[in-house]
């Protein structure tokens, strides 16, 4: 879909034709004939925009504007003018209104401003989930920094599944951020005010399983002292978030429990006459290929496929080289900040490792490197691991880092990243075949 539209008309035909245009060319449509009745469930999280008539019976589009802008400042809103309104339009325009458009409005010309509309609501949204990771003072939230391909298309589709609140399996490499994504969805999800209990897998004591998750009764402790009762972590996590960290773990067992509590959603406390309803959002995450793991019968099929019916995919560093500087830069302004130390500046020694490092560790090493190199510790390679295999790898890996930056500051367009990079196009061509990169990965 293109996108999500809130549309405002009284003119019940012209409403019907708008509808139908905009379906057709991908938006989901809210269609109202009152603004009133528009209001109705609009927070400041909504995914969407807003298109609405000037002129209209009871409360106006102005007045409808007012009324959203109070809500939330960001909200696109765009108004249906007729040629007389145009002033009042432009006021409007002053006042904050996305744009306007005049009746008769081309259908084309309707669904491009509804398109930009979507773009800069989506990019709002994005960026609030970024500060909300930042002040929960998650420096590791940065994994979702990054304007590669892959990473707006994470960003994207985390924001959908945060504000759905539903189940998500979450995978990926040692290091590449699986928890802190898990955290980001429970922060700026519709639970983000309940607990968020986290269970590390491979921890898990089958034998006492039975206290820890479902807790333990009020009783006596001999005669005269009273022992109350203790809730579990699942009544902890009721109404919140479950977060099953290295789901790959479990055993065969726990596997079982695990798969039955959360299709019946419902669990029977310690001393309970009758099962209890457990309202949660569970989200897991692996960094084991789980679908492998279910073809050689370590992992149980039903439960794979109880949570991976939303998958989101945390791609390693490798997978997005491009991003590399601006994780770095962010990593290194928030440890700079933490130590009260000033930024160290960027040399090329420190640009060239950034490069040619493949970083098996991913954002966690990414992030423990910037850690170093604000206290002033590490300008090469990281301790403990290998350098480049010589000079002319280093350089095979500089020059494929050089044309991936180009390419992203060209969003793709291969003649500008030659521009860029002063290259003639038979010369630019062989360079990315030598590299294996694609230039229409770098356009989104």
């Amino acid at each position: 879909m293109t996108g999500l539209v809130r549309l405002v008309d009284d003119d019940q035909d012209l409403l019907a034709a708008q509808v139908q245009g905009l379906r057709i060319a991908g938006f989901t449509v809210e269609p109202f004939n009152r603004a009133e009745d528009s209001l109705r469930g609009m927070t400041a999280d909504y995914p969407g925009v807003v298109l609405t008539d000037v002129r209209m019976p009871g409360m106006d589009g102005l007045d409808l504007f007012a009324r959203l802008q109070a809500i939330d400042p960001d909200l696109p809103v765009m108004l249906l003018t007729g040629h007389g309104d145009v002033p009042m339009a432009v006021q409007a325009l002053k006042n904050g209104v996305y744009d306007f458009l005049t009746k008769p409005v081309a259908l084309t010309t309707l669904e491009a401003t509804l398109r930009r509309a979507v773009a800069a609501r989506r990019l709002v949204l994005e960026n609030r989930m970024l500060r909300q990771m930042q002040a929960a003072g998650d420096t590791a939230g940065g994994l979702l920094i990054g304007d590669s391909g892959v990473m707006t298309h994470l960003r994207e589709t985390a924001l959908r599944v945060a504000e759905a609140g539903v189940d998500v399996l979450i995978t990926g490499d040692s290091g590449v951020g699986k928890e802190a994504l898990a955290r980001a969805l429970h922060r700026a999800g519709p639970r983000r005010a309940r607990p968020l209990v986290q269970v590390n897998c491979a921890t898990i004591n089958e034998e006492r399983f039975e206290s820890e998750f479902l807790g333990i009764e009020a009783g006596l402790r001999g005669e005269l002292s009273r022992v109350a009762r203790r809730p579990g972590r699942l009544e902890r996590a009721h109404r919140g978030t479950l977060f099953l960290d290295g789901i790959e773990a479990l055993s065969p067992a726990l596997q079982a429990r695990f798969l039955t509590l959360i299709e019946a959603r419902e669990i029977w406390l310690p001393g309970a006459e009758a099962a209890r309803p457990l309202d949660m959002q569970v989200i897991a995450t692996s960094r084991a290929d789980l679908a492998q793991l279910v073809r050689t019968g370590a992992f149980r099929a039903d439960l794979f496929y109880r949570l991976s019916g939303v998958l989101l995919h945390v791609p390693p560093l490798a997978d997005r080289r491009s991003d590399v500087p601006l994780l770095f830069q962010h990593f290194l302004l928030a440890a700079a900040a933490r130590l009260k130390r000033p930024v160290p500046p960027l040399t090329p020694e420190l640009t060239a490792h950034l490069a040619a490092h493949d970083w098996p560790g991913n954002v966690r090493e990414l992030l423990h490197y910037a850690e170093r190199y604000a206290l002033g510790l590490d300008a090469g390679p990281a301790p403990g691991l290998e350098a480049a295999a010589g000079l002319s790898d280093q350089v095979a890996r500089y020059e494929a880092h050089l044309i991936r930056d180009a390419l992203r500051l060209s969003r793709g367009n291969a003649t500008a990243a030659m521009a860029r990079l002063k290259l003639p196009r038979k010369t630019f061509y062989d360079k990315l075949t030598r590299h294996g990169i694609r230039s229409e990965d770098f356009r989104h």
